[in-house]
């Protein structure tokens, strides 16, 4: 009996010691809280589920709450050392003939990140998958001297064999070839496939492993970007991975439409830099390789020349670099807004700024899928439409399958296409990159295939949004909540 009792007391010691611990570690992260200075709102939500649900708020915080701003990913003089190897020649945008409202853009994006700004880029703008894979496996063939290469998502299906293939067999020829893959994005791809790479010759690294004990501080953090720069002169950037899905749609039967970008020029030295921060992060070490940068006269159909600036985002960051460009430009515009996203999960400054231009009477059109990827996305998605049509702005669901373009085009001049989606994982979460074209060409190229894909929409309309289900006007109401983290 005595034993009995005895375990008791141990017991109820050990369950005591975990409580003060919790209660502890409760009051601590919310002093840290407060001591950031966060968003109102976002802070007072924390601090309301740490008091009410102590453990489990405990949990999701260290997933999902963490702050990593202002968190060094390449020391000052690994840095230095990267900007002298850039040979590329850059341009003060005053010279160029560029609107003010560009001129003002390019020196947002300067004082965010230092990016600088690169005139004459040929562009090939890719709108469909095959397209686009076809002549990145060609550049790919053809590589003499390096593949830098980057994606979120690397499938070991037929297309992320053959491109494994083809980079095998370069790295069999003498070709440095690098590979940055993120390990959350690519979590179901098998070991195997990485390791035939690696024994193929093929230098591969994930971005932020997620380990054991590193759970908590790494799986909310993800690499979004999507960057090849091959023997320094060629480049690529836009929204598609690699995998199947991209290249021919969901299981062959769903179409997928997204945008991708081939660059030769100038910008190609910064999507070099770009890729060589974080092969330095991920312990890759200094990437030797001089950009030059040389313009590559292009004459494939479909291509124009733009003037260019690559703008990079992280959560490491000081600012949120591409939500406060897409604040400035959409302030900024006369005439037009047009964008596309797979899921439209705006900051409250970015919604705003969308509805006081279309009060303004500019044109603000967002086109979204019907059904994305992702059913608790779609519906968070649809929780912001009803105060879109309020303000006037016109919603455009894609019916024909999956939009997953990320494209945001502004008056005649601005084009952004990149990795970027419009929503809150891709603002505060994911490292991310961006290309900001400026170019009536490009520019031009973007809405006429925008007016394309409106042929494969339905509008939505105030009246028959009213009308929708109960139903799933309550599911849109409560995944609205968990727009910061979805």
């Amino acid at each position: 009996m005595l034993d009995v009792l005895g375990q008791l007391h141990s017991l109820s010691w050990i369950y005591s010691a975990l409580l003060w611990i919790a209660l502890a570690s409760t009051i601590l992260i919310i002093i840290i809280i407060l001591s950031e200075n966060r968003n109102p709102v976002k802070s007072l939500a924390w601090v309301t589920v740490l008091l009410l649900l102590p453990v489990v708020g405990l949990v999701l915080y260290l997933f999902f709450g963490r702050n990593i701003k202002n968190t060094r990913m390449i020391s000052r003089r690994n840095r230095r050392r990267l900007r002298r190897r850039e040979k590329a020649v850059k341009s003060d945008p005053r010279r160029e003939r560029l609107s003010n409202e560009s001129v003002q853009q390019i020196n947002l994006g300067r004082s965010l990140t230092g990016a600088q700004y690169y005139p004459g880029n040929s562009v090939s703008i890719f709108h469909c998958g095959k397209e686009k894979f076809d002549a990145l496996k060609d550049d790919l063939r053809q590589a003499t001297k390096s593949i830098n290469f980057q994606y979120y998502i690397i499938k070991d299906d037929d297309t992320g064999n053959e491109i494994a293939d083809i980079l095998i067999e370069r790295a069999a020829a003498g070709v440095a070839v690098r590979v940055i893959y993120d390990h959350v994005g690519s979590f179901s791809t098998s070991n195997a496939f990485f390791k035939r790479m690696r024994r193929g010759g093929v230098s591969v690294t994930p971005f932020f492993k997620v380990t054991f004990p590193w759970l908590g501080t790494r799986i909310n953090w993800r690499n979004h970007r999507k960057i090849v720069v091959i023997d320094d002169k060629v480049a690529y950037i836009g929204g598609m991975n690699i995998a199947d899905r991209y290249a021919m749609g969901k299981q062959g039967k769903r179409f997928w439409r997204d945008t991708h970008l081939r660059v030769t020029g100038g910008v190609v030295a910064a999507m070099q830099y770009s890729f060589a921060v974080d092969w330095n992060f991920t312990g890759g070490g200094l990437i030797d390789d001089v950009t030059t940068g040389s313009v590559n006269d292009d004459h494939t159909p479909g291509t124009v020349k733009a003037g260019a600036q690559l703008l990079t985002s992280g959560p490491t960051g000081q600012w949120s670099n591409i939500a406060m460009a897409y604040q400035k430009v959409i302030a900024n515009a006369r005439r037009r807004i047009f964008i596309q996203t797979p899921y439209f999960l705006p900051t409250e400054g970015l919604l705003k700024a969308l509805q006081s231009a279309a009060l303004a009477h500019v044109d603000v059109r967002i086109m979204i899928p019907e059904h994305s990827d992702s059913a608790m996305l779609t519906h968070a998605s649809a929780s912001y439409i009803t105060e879109c049509l309020r303000a006037g702005i016109k919603i455009y669901l894609y019916t024909a399958g999956m939009m997953h373009a990320k494209t945001v085009l502004v008056d005649d001049e601005f084009v952004s296409i990149g990795s970027s989606n419009f929503d809150f994982r891709s603002f505060d979460y994911n490292f991310e990159a961006n290309l900001f074209l400026y170019s009536r060409q490009a520019n031009e190229v973007s809405a006429e295939q925008f007016r394309k894909d409106i042929v494969m929409c339905r509008r939505v309309h105030p009246a028959e949004w009213r009308n929708r289900r109960l139903s799933k006007k309550i599911a849109e109401s409560v995944l609205r909540l968990l727009s910061p983290v979805l």
